[in-house]
């Protein structure tokens, strides 16, 4: 066993299995375990260096960033093919959608220079099917079946960003406070439908909502 800072316990999967567990989610085989075991120890090291999350601790990362990024993986429905995450930070939610959901192409938009670094390495050592955008997805020249937004600074100009890179009739994924939904929502205008909010395990008052396109902007 390596104890050395940065490095993930070998009893990391096990505990992430069992906080699935607990927040009534199905546990992850021993694949994907091992794929998580590595995206952690790769989050660690260079959260040590850089400033990468908030929460710098083993459990915390497990049970705030992963079991919630899981949560909403497998809360997307069938036939998204391509999912943007908008500023991504260390890679959630999108990372865990990309090793849960592997049938979708996921894009890991990131402004910040150290942090798109972390998410080219990390894509690199994880092979998943991971693309990574450096620099603002504003500039992105194309759009998604699906993008996530999960806290970003100025969420309300975000969303109403996210919107115009999303596809007709396509996604949009919002993880966020019960407190903040109804301005987020509103920030998008009729454009949306939207389903009812489903409680994130391992927080308190954060919540997932899904918006369906319904009509384009004006």
């Amino acid at each position: 066993m390596n104890d050395g800072i940065g490095e993930a316990s070998e009893s990391a999967g096990m505990r992430l299995n069992e906080l699935l567990t607990e927040a009534g989610l199905q546990a992850l085989d021993a694949e994907l375990t091992k794929r998580f075991e590595t995206y952690l120890s790769l989050l660690l090291r260079w959260n040590a260096k850089i400033n990468l999350t908030a929460i710098r601790d083993e459990e915390g990362i497990l049970s705030r960033h992963f079991v919630e990024s899981i949560a909403c993986a497998r809360a997307l429905p069938a036939g998204v093919s391509t999912l943007l995450d908008l500023g991504s930070g260390a890679g959630f939610p999108g990372i865990p959608i990309a090793l849960c959901r592997p049938e979708i192409v996921v894009t890991l938009a990131e402004s910040q220079g150290k942090k798109a670094a972390f998410l080219l390495e990390a894509a690199r050592v994880l092979g998943a099917a991971l693309k990574v955008h450096c620099g603002r997805a504003e500039t992105l020249a194309m759009q998604f079946d699906c993008v996530t937004l999960r806290a970003v600074d100025r969420m309300q100009e975000a969303v109403r960003a996210a919107s115009r890179l999303i596809e007709p009739s396509g996604l949009l994924a919002l993880m966020t406070s019960s407190a903040e939904l109804g301005s987020v929502q509103t920030a998008t205008g009729p454009e949306f439908s939207w389903s009812k909010p489903i409680p994130l395990p391992g927080s308190e008052g954060r919540v997932l909502v899904l918006g369906n396109r319904v009509s384009l902007p004006s």
